[in-house]
């Protein structure tokens, strides 16, 4: 028994890594197509923790974009609910989950509002067909994602993007302390100017 739940263990590591890898890939192949205006990080090399998500920060803003790879199988969205050969997966919670995760560290650390968006991106060749879509993500097939983001439109400072690249890419950001010391150095703004995160609006 101990011999079959170590296979098990080994097989399931191996399935995560593998998927760890494709990602990685296809990060790579978002940064050609997004251009240098771009930057996209792997949220399991910035916190240390298992991710099916990256963080992509341009001028359209801050988004913690989730991959699912659902092959050939047809995809149904009904508001939040997602149905894929008749299961049910929480994609939509999981999604929300990871950009609400990224705010929360940024922000923190920034002493800054700074807000992710949430992206659900599919990988895979079936359709995808909407009865109603989620609120507050967005939903789209994986290689229409550069065309996605770059419709956003120029919402944040180049400044304000090079700024969040930095702090995010900085090991302390994902701790749970708080580091004030940390938002002095990435200062959002000059004395008596408007902060970058307050260009875009929080209504969205």
């Amino acid at each position: 028994m101990t011999w079959v739940r170590s296979r098990r263990a080994e097989r399931v590591v191996r399935r995560e890594e593998a998927a760890h890898s494709r990602l990685y890939r296809r990060i790579g192949n978002l940064i050609g197509h997004l251009g240098d205006d771009w930057h996209v990080l792997d949220l399991r090399e910035l916190s240390g923790h298992q991710h099916d998500s990256f963080l992509a920060v341009g001028p359209g803003g801050v988004f913690a974009v989730t991959v699912k790879d659902h092959g050939r199988s047809r995809v149904s969205f009904a508001g939040d609910v997602v149905q894929i050969d008749g299961k049910r997966p929480k994609y939509v919670e999981e999604a929300r989950g990871e950009a609400r995760a990224a705010a929360e560290a940024l922000s923190r650390s920034a002493g800054v509002s700074i807000p992710v968006m949430p992206v659900l991106a599919f990988a895979g060749s079936g359709k995808i067909s909407f009865y109603g879509v989620p609120k507050g993500c967005l939903v789209t097939a994986y290689h229409e994602l550069p065309r996605v983001l770059d419709a956003r439109g120029n919402r944040l400072a180049v400044e304000t993007v090079d700024k969040v690249f930095a702090l995010a890419t900085h090991p302390a950001t994902w701790f749970t302390a708080d580091y004030d010391a940390l938002a002095e150095d990435y200062r959002w703004h000059r004395d008596g100017e408007q902060v970058g995160t307050d260009k875009w609006g929080h209504g969205e």
